[in-house]
């Protein structure tokens, strides 16, 4: 006769025993990236600006995100500025940044913004010059609030292009780590 604690010992082993031998194909981590295997240093330049695109540091803060966002998840892609000795290059630029009032408080005056950033990128393989990912349209929103009361008045602009910069990072480091949309056959 099983008494309470054997049961709940039974129990407890059956689980682990049904859990672990149950879901090992479950989990496959990521060992590569989509990119081909040869590309090991990536140049990163600073990204260009159309003239509807200009807009203070906003260029080097895409540039800056998109380093470190390959330093994190690269998969030891290794990162440089400069194009020579480098395996690929990813180009981008800047085609237009605006904001606009989204939001009018009981005065009639904006108080949330909406900052639009078009972007274009372009993931280059440099030993067979041949385009491994682009998109010449890729945009980023975000809004933000303006205070009511004039004396706490801080600019969220700049935090808002930040975030819309860690975003776009984000966004094109996982294109490039999982593959998706990376090609061969372009050039």
């Amino acid at each position: 006769m099983l008494t309470l604690s054997n049961a709940v010992r039974v129990l407890l082993v059956t689980t682990l025993f049904a859990l672990v031998s149950g879901f090992t194909d479950c989990y496959k981590p990521v060992t590569g990236t989509g990119l081909p295997t040869y590309i090991k240093n990536v140049a990163v330049p600073t990204f260009q600006a159309d003239p509807r695109g200009m807009r203070y540091r906003v260029q080097s803060r895409f540039t800056d995100a998109v380093t470190k966002e390959i330093i994190r998840r690269g998969n030891g892609l290794r990162v440089q500025g400069a194009r020579e000795g480098a395996d690929a290059v990813i180009e981008g630029t800047i085609r237009d940044f605006s904001f606009s009032g989204v939001l009018l408080d009981s005065q009639g005056r904006a108080r949330v913004y909406e900052v639009t950033i078009v972007t274009a990128v372009t993931v280059r393989d440099l030993h067979n010059n041949k385009i491994l990912y682009d998109n010449q349209n890729l945009t980023f929103r975000d809004s933000f609030e303006f205070s009511s009361d004039p004396r706490s008045f801080f600019n969220e602009e700049d935090p808002a292009v930040e975030r819309m910069a860690r975003a776009f990072s984000e966004s094109i480091v996982s294109t490039i780590v999982n593959g998706m949309g990376v090609k061969d056959e372009k050039k």
